[in-house]
């Protein structure tokens, strides 16, 4: 017998990268379409309402009222979600917020055409928010159960992609099925419903790779303060979430798009459209790059390099006052904002033990929700404080500040190697010298 070759037998081991490996994955493959349609159909839904809610009150208030109403539950229930997505079924939990979800989606058709009060549709809403408080941590940590550790980021690369696509699709879908019916936002409304059905039936065929929570346990401070202890001590989670929470919070140039059209590139509603939809071009067309890519090698710095990317595209748009620079601009800031989710959802999902991830990921996600509700308050107050080209320059300054500051206080973060998990992760309050063999 011939003994092996060393270097044929490591190039034997080395798989090579494909790029499709989820979505040839059955489980992912049918839990991905399922959200993807659930998703265009909450877009086309975002976008009804907007038209109808504006349409029947002529208020720029009960606009905002629209986003306020959801992210109240959102905020109000993210610990105990998390908690119910760790002792319960997460695919029950997953069918029964889609089930609420759908159910208020055929209530607004009714408020829609019997032509209920406003605030039926506002009540309607608020029970969507409920719904989403225990979508996002069970949608997190149930993706994990059904998805390989070595194809976990390409499935997050997916999803990511999936997301994008619906919501560059979504609200034009929305916009013409309006044309279409000559405003009856309730056809909107029933396609939203009917998107819920189908990813529920989805989900059904959906097989789990791991074991669900075996038992309910009464939620304790002890056990919702478990999750936040556990990302206070796990640096490199601390970091990914907290780089793209401020990111959020201080670059929210996005709320003050309508002023830049209007008053500083002087373009009219069409162009104010494309400046509105550049980010989510730019992070699918990202996400497209990413998919064909292998697992990120050095997910720590990329992940520093993007933020401060994404920093850089706010402040050159801060400072624009030509059109297709600032359309470019926006597209990078999507692009940047891509990676950076990409990153921070695989980490979040593959350094936290699976009795933990509903809790984690609900930590992360009410982090996410306040920024961005709060980004866009902290734009338009000190816009209107001094200027719009000063709230979103210091605001990309700002960012790029943070991203300085995480690279020097948390070197964990700033030396993490490969996305893929291959390498065996330290645990919490591990010396930071054990992170080297990931390099």
């Amino acid at each position: 017998m011939h003994a092996a070759n060393p270097d044929e037998s490591a190039a034997q081991a080395v798989e090579p990268h494909d790029p499709f490996g989820a979505i040839r994955a059955g489980n992912f493959r049918r839990y991905w379409l399922g959200n993807l349609v659930a998703t265009l159909g909450l877009q086309m839904q975002s976008a009804g309402l907007i038209w109808e809610i504006y349409h029947r009150t002529e208020s720029a208030f009960d606009l905002g009222l629209v986003g306020l109403v959801q992210v109240i539950p959102v905020l109000s229930l993210a610990l105990f979600a998390g908690h119910v997505a760790d002792r319960v079924d997460r695919k029950l939990v997953l069918t029964g917020a889609l089930a609420l979800s759908g159910l208020c989606s055929l209530g607004l058709a009714g408020a829609s055409y019997f032509e209920l009060p406003v605030g039926c549709m506002y009540g309607l809403l608020f029970f969507i928010g409920v719904a989403r408080a225990f979508l996002q941590p069970a949608k997190n940590s149930f993706l994990p159960q059904i998805v390989p550790r070595e194809i976990f980021s390409n499935a997050v690369t997916w999803s990511l992609g999936g997301f994008q696509l619906a919501s560059v699709a979504g609200p034009a879908l929305g916009g013409w099925l309006l044309w279409l019916t000559d405003g009856r936002a309730y056809v909107v409304y029933l396609s939203e419903a009917a998107a819920v059905v189908a990813f529920i039936v989805l989900l059904s065929g959906v097989k789990r790779l791991q074991a669900s929570p075996a038992a309910v346990e009464t939620p304790t401070l002890d056990s919702l303060g478990e999750g936040i202890a556990f990302v206070w001590n796990m640096k490199v989670i601390l970091g990914a979430i907290t780089l793209d929470m401020f990111a959020v919070l201080l670059g929210g140039a996005m709320s003050l798009v309508p002023i830049y059209a209007r008053d500083i590139l002087h373009v009219d509603a069409f162009y104010y459209g494309c400046l509105l939809s550049a980010p989510a071009v730019g992070a699918l067309l990202m996400s497209t790059i990413l998919v064909f890519r292998p697992p990120i090698a050095k997910a720590g710095p990329t992940l520093l390099w993007a933020v401060a990317g994404f920093g850089v595209a706010t402040v050159v748009f801060g400072f624009s006052t030509n059109f297709w620079l600032s359309l470019l601009a926006l597209l990078l800031t999507g692009a940047f904002d891509a990676i950076s989710v990409v990153i921070r959802h695989t980490l979040v999902q593959l350094l936290t033990p699976d009795a933990m991830r509903g809790r984690v990921s609900a930590i992360s996600g009410m982090f996410i929700s306040a920024s961005n509700e709060l980004g866009g308050f902290e734009s338009g107050l000190l816009a209107h404080l001094t200027s719009p080209v000063v709230s979103v320059v210091s605001g990309g300054i700002g960012t790029l500040a943070v991203v300085a500051t995480a690279a020097m206080a948390l070197p964990q973060l700033r030396r993490y190697g490969r996305l893929d998990g291959s390498a065996q992760q330290p645990a919490p309050g591990e010396p930071e010298e054990t992170m080297e063999v990931l390099i």
